[in-house]
């Protein structure tokens, strides 16, 4: 920093130095709202693979939709409490894989912050299967 240099110690390369850092912080407030924005709006659904339920979760893998066809009147009642807690189990997993992809395009993936994020949207969304969650087969 060289007194000349407009470094840190100059008035002028201070103000240019905050107003740098202050862009920074600016574009990084932008972009983590619009993250946060299109993860509230994201929803998955998804079918069970002999078609006699739908599911709709949101980003935190909450349930905010269920339909069942008329095909489970041709079934035990086990087998559509399967189909259910299948469907929402696939749900989940596209719901983290979309997830994640929105943190990638709104705050990208080098930081800390997106790492922490994505860690914690795979630990909610992966982790019940993997700790079962009472979505056992």
């Amino acid at each position: 920093m060289a007194a000349d240099g407009g470094g840190l110690l100059d008035p002028e390369g201070a103000q240019a130095y905050l107003r740098d850092w202050k862009g920074r912080i600016d574009r990084m407030a932008a972009d983590t709202k619009a993250m946060s924005d299109r993860l509230e709006q994201l929803r998955v659904t998804t079918e069970d693979r002999n078609g006699l339920v739908a599911v709709t979760i949101d980003s935190t893998g909450a349930l905010v939709d269920i339909r069942f066809t008329e095909r489970i009147q041709r079934v035990a009642p086990d087998v559509v409490s399967r189909a259910v807690m299948s469907a929402i189990r696939e749900a989940r997993l596209t719901a983290a894989e979309r997830s994640r992809q929105v943190i990638a395009e709104t705050i990208g993936t080098e930081s800390v912050a997106a790492r922490t994020i994505t860690e914690r949207v795979e630990r909610q969304l992966r982790g019940r299967e993997e700790n079962n969650g009472g979505l056992g087969d």
